[in-house]
């Protein structure tokens, strides 16, 4: 910011632990939108993930701003922001400005004298709170505000991450948030972190199948109608096969030393599902109301057809991409992807719905047809 003016406020300064003080403090609601943007979740020019804020929903915001506009409302829902390095704290004088637990003080934050410039800090939680407060005729409102200095956007997703497990986060956005997070918040969010980052290797690729046609929560909506697979069900069919002892991706990881093998598992990815991609040319690609391969139940259910075929394939082969189209030609007369029916499951081809019980009814079936052909061919 070229030119600065500071905003000062009476606050707490809080040491839970470590170096980073939080503070606690108060703003008023048409101050918010001075010192506080939201990071919107997206992509840049080059692909680089931008953000980590899902899309505003406007009902929620509608209704919370016609509360916030009611006689006497009692807001005491706060937000949460990362703070610029550049704040300044000053700590009250006299005996009694800390009780053990938190020292009373003054917040400085630098904002902008233009109106238009740069926020200085970012709403880590209640993003649809600040644009109802943003809105409201009550101006002078009272807002409680918690904050903490975030010099790096890592730290920010992070801390987002952290403060929204309680009401869990769309799926989609939690997955192409944690491979840009080094401290993954929790040991279940930290099965998807491998995963995720694959897909988002999957999805930008040049020699993958599924570059550019993966929809994740980054996706802008122009974009929409050029992708045709959720990165949820990619991910999921991905994590199978790692953690799992008889899958084909699990030995490309030595939990003895807790690294892996990422070139071999992208190489045996891009094998297997480009052969998916020519052997089924004609169901890639398309919506999931018009090819069943796209959608989740036929994923996953590839997915763990993939263990079986790529025992087969060498990932390191330079034909492996035409080995497993070989092998793949063995069920073909038996799909039904986009038209037909599904003889053996009594399913017509758009009767095939993303649930438990038909991702496995599919999966069994196409694995016990794989290796029913192939005996046979030998």
């Amino acid at each position: 910011m070229s030119e600065l003016k500071w905003l000062e406020r009476r606050a707490l300064k809080v040491l839970q632990g470590g170096d980073m003080p939080l503070y606690l403090f108060t703003l008023a609601a048409e101050e918010i939108d001075l010192v506080a943007d939201v990071a919107r979740i997206g992509r840049d020019e080059a692909g680089k993930l931008i953000g980590y804020q899902r899309p505003e929903k406007q009902k929620h915001v509608k209704q919370i701003q016609e509360y916030l506009d009611s006689e006497d409302p009692l807001f005491p829902n706060g937000l949460i922001l990362a703070l610029p390095p550049e704040v300044r704290w000053k700590s009250s004088r006299g005996p009694s400005t800390s009780d053990g637990l938190a020292v009373s003080g003054t917040l400085e934050i630098p904002i902008a004298a233009d109106v238009d410039g740069p926020r200085p800090a970012w709403i880590v939680d209640g993003q649809q709170r600040s644009l109802a407060l943003a809105r409201t005729r009550n101006r002078r409102l009272p807002v409680p505000v918690a904050g903490f200095v975030a010099p790096t956007l890592e730290l920010q997703r992070e801390q987002f991450l952290r403060v929204n497990t309680v009401q869990p986060l769309p799926t989609g956005l939690v997955t192409e948030l944690l491979p840009e997070i080094a401290r993954v918040p929790s040991a279940r969010m930290a099965t998807r972190q491998l995963p995720s980052a694959l897909v988002d290797m999957l999805n930008q690729d040049s020699e993958s199948p599924f570059q550019g046609i993966i929809r994740r929560a980054s996706t802008a909506p122009d974009d929409k109608k050029s992708t045709f697979v959720t990165d949820t069900s990619l991910i999921e069919a991905i994590r199978e096969s790692i953690e799992s002892p008889s899958g084909v991706l699990f030995p490309y990881r030595n939990i003895a030393t807790g690294t892996t093998d990422t070139e071999g598992i992208r190489r045996s990815l891009i094998a297997y599902w480009g052969a998916v991609h020519d052997v089924f040319h004609d169901a890639w690609a398309k919506p999931a109301t018009e090819s069943r391969l796209m959608h989740g139940v036929g994923i996953r259910a590839m997915g763990r057809l993939m263990d079986r075929v790529m025992t087969h394939v060498r990932d390191d082969d330079p034909n492996a991409r035409s080995a497993a189209a070989a092998e793949l030609t063995l069920i073909v007369s038996h799909c039904a992807w986009t038209e037909g029916s599904w003889e053996a499951l009594g399913l017509a081809w758009n009767d095939l719905q993303n649930t438990p019980r038909h991702i496995s009814a599919l999966s069994n079936f196409l694995v016990r047809t794989y290796l029913a052909e192939r005996t046979q061919r030998k």
